[in-house]
């Protein structure tokens, strides 16, 4: 429809996204990009200031339950970091089947003063995706909002930072491990829980701890190990996923080697 724009997608699942590659592929869609992750992180960490002129976001998920409405996205302080990555008279483009939070969207972006809002009939291309036709099988009725920036949030909102994955080398020799109690680690932007320890099979007495990390705008679940090596005992993350080094992960790692030092043994290296 429109080779010359340059386009995001952003996805939580990871079914959708596959799905959506292989259609772009069929298709010959040459000017799509797709993200598989949480937008939130998506737009502070890819998206440049002022790059965006439209943002659509099509049947979000609502969280209806009112325990569950911090996890919707299109909340106050979205609209504001929205304004930053957002081009000038630039747009977010909703459409749901949810009336209630169709006006929880309004509510919120109202109250950070930086956007114009209108809400006009859904455009009947927001209506052509494989749930909307079946919910328009079903009768429901589809709401619409336009949300124009009028503003900018002035408080910076640069992209995470980065640094060099984290570890250590220590002496001695790992105990015995008969018990590992959950523990959370708090640091300055969220919390680091140690959920368990596993040790390894065959690999000289190594031990992998599964680490649960919440920081703004991300979620990981990483593997943080301590084993042996040519040059001492070496704790830092396992060679598992792709796991982002942040400070998140810079505390659990930390954590993890005041606790071992807390064993008996003594850190020779730090690189964190």
């Amino acid at each position: 429809m429109h080779p010359e724009w340059q386009i995001l997608g952003v996805e939580i699942s990871a079914g959708s996204v596959t799905r959506a590659l292989k259609r772009f592929r069929r298709e010959g869609i040459a000017n799509v990009r797709v993200y598989h992750g949480a937008a939130g992180f998506a737009l502070r960490n890819l998206v440049a200031p002022r790059s965006l002129k439209r943002v659509y976001v099509n049947f979000p998920d609502p969280w209806p339950k009112s325990k569950h409405q911090e996890n919707r996205l299109l909340q106050r302080s979205f609209f504001c970091h929205l304004s930053t990555r957002l081009a000038e008279g630039g747009e977010l483009l909703l459409t749901t089947d949810h009336l209630e939070y169709w006006r929880f969207a309004q509510a919120e972006s109202q109250a950070s003063g930086l956007f114009a809002l209108e809400t006009p009939p859904p455009p009947e291309h927001h209506l052509t995706t494989k749930y909307a036709l079946k919910w328009k099988e079903q009768g429901r009725t589809f709401y619409h909002a336009v949300f124009r920036k009028i503003a900018e949030d002035p408080t910076p909102w640069p992209p995470l930072p980065r640094y060099p994955m984290p570890h250590a080398l220590l002496s001695g020799s790992l105990p015995e491990l008969k018990n590992f109690e959950k523990t959370v680690v708090h640091f300055e932007g969220g919390t680091a829980v140690l959920l368990e320890a596993t040790r390894a099979l065959g690999l000289g007495g190594s031990y992998y701890f599964h680490a649960h990390i919440e920081e703004e705008d991300l979620i990981q679940d990483v593997l943080l190990e301590a084993r042996p090596s040519a040059h001492g005992l070496y704790v830092g993350v396992g060679r598992f996923g792709a796991p982002l080094s942040t400070v998140g992960v810079k505390a659990a790692v930390e954590w993890l080697v005041g606790w071992l030092e807390g064993q008996g043994l003594r850190v020779i290296q730090r690189s964190y």
